[in-house]
C-alpha cells in the first residue's frame, strides 16, 4: 500500500466548502503517479520504454465529502497485474482513520507507437507489490447508456484537457460530464468506462439520460461512438 497526507484546500472545494468529486478522482489519480515514481515507474520510465498505462474504468464511492481545512490520508494499492492490465485500489480517509471514500480502476497497457496491448514486465512486477483488494461493493466495469436522451451542444477539446499523454485526462471527461448535473445533485457513486482516446481539436458531442436517481452522460464522437461513458448516482 502507498499513502500520502494532505488538506483539503480551498480550491478544492464547492459552494458549501466540501471536497468536489474532481478533486478527489485528481487526488486519486496523484497517488498512483506518486507511488509510481516513488518505485522508479513514472513518466520518465514509461517515455524511455515507449509504453503508456491508459485507464479503462473507474468505480468511486462517496461515504462522504470532507470539508475545507480536514486533514485527510490517500492510499493506493494494486490488487492484481495479469498479461497487459492493472487493478488498483484507492482510499480517502480521515484523521479517525474512517473510509470517506473508496475506489476501483482498471488499467491496460499500451505500446505508445501501435497503440497496442503489452506485456506487464518483470520491472513492474517487483516495483508494484500486490495487496489484498479492499472490500467495497465492485459494480460492473461496463455501462449501459438508455435510450431516450438528449445529444446536447458539443464541445471542442483544449489544451487545458490534455495530460502528459498529449489526450484528454481521464480526470477532464468526469469534470464535463458533471456540468450536465443539477445543481443539487449529491453525487454517491461515479463510474467511468473509457472507450477510447480524443485529443486536441476533437469534438465531443454529450449525450445525457436521466433515469429515477442516476444520470449516464455518454461523451461520444459526431457518429455516436462513445469516448467515455459517465455513470452518477445520487443518495
Amino acid at each position: 500500500m502507498y499513502a500520502f497526507d494532505s488538506r483539503i484546500r480551498y480550491s478544492e472545494t464547492d459552494s458549501e466548502g466540501d471536497l468536489t468529486l474532481d478533486a478527489l478522482l485528481n487526488y486519486f489519480q496523484d497517488c498512483s503517479t506518486f507511488h509510481s515514481e516513488d518505485v522508479g515507474l513514472g513518466i520518465g520510465y514509461m517515455k524511455e520504454i515507449g509504453q503508456v498505462w491508459v485507464l479503462s474504468s473507474w468505480q468511486i464511492v462517496v461515504n462522504r465529502y470532507p470539508k475545507l481545512g480536514e486533514k485527510v490520508k490517500i492510499v493506493t494499492l494494486p490488487y492484481e497485474l495479469k498479461v497487459f492490465l492493472g487493478y488498483r485500489n484507492f482510499a480517502m480517509l480521515d484523521e479517525q482513520g474512517e473510509y470517506l471514500a473508496k475506489a476501483n480502476s482498471l488499467w491496460s497497457l499500451l505500446d505508445v507507437g501501435t497503440g497496442k496491448p503489452v506485456m506487464v514486465n518483470e520491472a513492474m512486477h517487483k516495483g508494484y507489490e500486490i495487496d489484498e483488494k479492499l472490500d467495497m461493493e465492485y459494480a460492473p466495469r461496463k455501462i449501459a447508456v438508455p435510450e431516450g436522451g438528449e445529444l446536447l451542444e458539443p464541445i471542442v477539446v483544449k489544451k487545458h484537457h490534455l495530460d502528459t499523454n498529449h489526450h484528454v485526462n481521464n480526470g477532464q471527461y468526469v469534470n464535463i460530464a458533471m456540468e450536465y448535473l443539477p445543481d443539487d445533485f449529491v453525487i454517491r457513486q461515479m463510474r467511468a468506462e473509457y472507450k477510447k482516446q480524443a485529443f486536441l481539436d476533437d469534438v465531443l458531442h454529450p449525450y445525457v439520460v436521466s433515469t429515477e436517481n442516476d444520470y449516464v452522460i455518454c461523451l461520444q464522437d459526431e457518429a455516436g461512438k462513445p469516448y467515455v461513458s459517465v455513470e452518477f448516482q445520487g443518495q
